[in-house]
């Protein structure tokens, strides 16, 4: 019998991203039947897969772990509660196996006493052949049925990694360690509906259609019995209990459909990066999380300072990073946030007023190839686009393109080259000029050069000089202009 998989499953126990495997299935090298792949396809296009090399992607992912700068605590097993129920669900599973093979056998031994009985009684040569015929095929299958050792990874992965399917998107996601099903889904990079992240808002609401969930978190946000009765669960407090998992819940569909939020948060570190830039690191309360997409911005102002002393500034980080912000700043005598920020009159512990998200420079829903390109700071939203991407999993190729107009202009040069590093087909590009439009007439050309573009969504941030050059020469080298996507400061 073939065992299928899910492209989201097949690339987990393979070890490439989903859009590789798209992009073969395009290229006719993967066979796949309704969305799904056999597991011995996938092993003939990736022979080298074995049951002892079965942590292929578990090195994988942790190098993208270790580029994302993630806790440690995060990669854990889950709690042995969870695990204990997941391990009960396989043997469930494999009981009820073992009941339907234990028919079966029963089954082909009464056949094979019919066959006799009828060979015995027939002049028919045909007839009398049936019972070695069966004999012979019997032996065949017991005798040459290898292990499908990639089935067997994916059983194992049911242990530690439960797969979720959401309807009505049809998107898919893992839960790992001791993440609930709203973090997981975050950090997926899923436009989940949320609020509090700690059960007591109620917005994380949704309705388990098949599988088994436990709850491992406490929660104050009361489910009426009807919705108890129909599956609902609050996704910020729970965590499935069985390896699969289809939720039905709804999903925001672009910018517009997240609300604007007003929340005060806590400077949780502010770092010099270099003489004209910084790291500003923000937390929002326990009981209120930001929502908002990849690329947004948000207004910061300092409490008290009133409607006037607001400042826009995009999101560095990606919205799976939980209650932490990240934004990086440059010395500019005219904005009132960062100026207080250089002078070190805004310290850690010190309250922050933000408000958002805005803006709808966000990452469409495409399987395309790749390509981002900034100027100075503009790479803070690129970042966070960037992040979320490598969450979704379905680009079969990133290329960064990076301008420097400063001398610390490439102030997270490290961290393009651990993208760099950890990803096979992540080019990284860096310039420097001190002109931005020429700057950025050159960094296109070259990009234009090490490969085609014309095939990818592209997106550009920086200031406007920037923009406006390098989106001319990025359509001049042929890139639709629904493929094109622009953020100017």
């Amino acid at each position: 019998m073939r065992h299928w998989l899910t492209l989201s499953r097949a690339a987990r126990l393979i070890g490439v991203s989903r859009g590789v495997l798209q992009q073969q299935i395009q290229d006719g090298q993967l066979p796949s039947s309704d969305g799904m792949v056999a597991s011995e396809e996938l092993a003939r296009l990736y022979p080298q897969v074995s049951l002892e090399e079965s942590g292929a992607f578990e090195r994988i992912t942790g190098i993208k772990e270790a580029a994302f700068g993630r806790r440690v605590w995060e990669r854990i097993l889950p709690s042995q509660e969870v695990l204990a129920r997941r391990l009960f669900e396989q043997s469930r599973e494999l009981a009820d196996l073992r009941r339907h093979l234990q028919r079966y056998h029963e089954l082909v031994v009464a056949l094979q006493g019919r066959l006799d009985a009828v060979a015995a009684a027939s002049q028919n040569p045909d007839l009398r052949e049936l019972p070695a015929f069966l004999e012979r095929g019997l032996a065949d299958v017991l005798a040459t049925e290898s292990a499908d050792a990639i089935a067997i990874m994916d059983d194992m992965l049911n242990v530690v990694s439960a797969h979720v399917t959401v309807r009505p998107s049809g998107h898919q996601f893992f839960v790992e360690g001791r993440d609930t099903l709203l973090e997981a889904g975050l950090r997926a990079g899923l436009k989940l509906n949320y609020g509090c992240g700690n059960g007591t808002c109620g917005l994380c609401k949704a309705r388990v259609v098949s599988g088994e969930v436990t709850k491992v978190m406490p929660s104050d946000y009361p489910l009426s019995e009807a919705e108890r009765l129909q599956g609902h669960t609050l996704l910020c407090v729970h965590s499935p209990a069985s390896g699969e998992i289809v939720l039905e819940t709804l999903e925001a569909g672009g910018p517009l459909e997240i609300p604007e939020q007003q929340i005060d948060v806590r400077v949780r570190g502010v770092k010099r990066l270099g003489a004209d830039t910084l790291h500003l690191h923000l937390q929002t309360p326990r009981t209120s999380r930001l929502r908002f997409l990849a690329g947004q911005s948000v207004v910061l102002r300092v409490a008290g300072g009133g409607a006037d002393a607001g400042q826009s500034y995009p999101v560095a980080s990606c919205p799976c990073d939980d209650r932490n912000l990240h934004f990086y700043m440059g010395r500019d005598s005219g904005d009132p946030v960062a100026a207080l920020l250089f002078d070190e009159a805004i310290k850690p512990g010190d309250a922050l007023t933000l408000s958002g998200p805005v803006g709808d420079f966000v990452l469409a829903e495409s399987a395309r190839p790749l390509v981002f390109v900034a100027c100075d700071h503009g790479f803070a939203p690129i970042k966070s686009l960037i992040e979320h991407a490598m969450a979704l999993d379905t680009a079969a190729s990133f290329a960064l393109g990076w301008l420097a107009t400063r001398p610390d202009g490439h102030y997270l040069a490290n961290q393009c080259r651990a993208w760099a590093a950890a990803f096979d087909h992540f080019h990284y590009t860096a310039h420097t000029d001190a002109d931005p439009a020429e700057g950025a007439r050159r960094l296109v050309r070259a990009m234009l050069a090490e490969r085609p573009l014309a095939g990818s969504d592209v997106y550009v941030a920086g200031p406007t000089a920037f923009v406006d050059a390098a989106t001319a020469e990025l359509r001049a080298g042929g890139i639709p202009p629904g493929q094109l996507f622009a953020a100017a400061r």
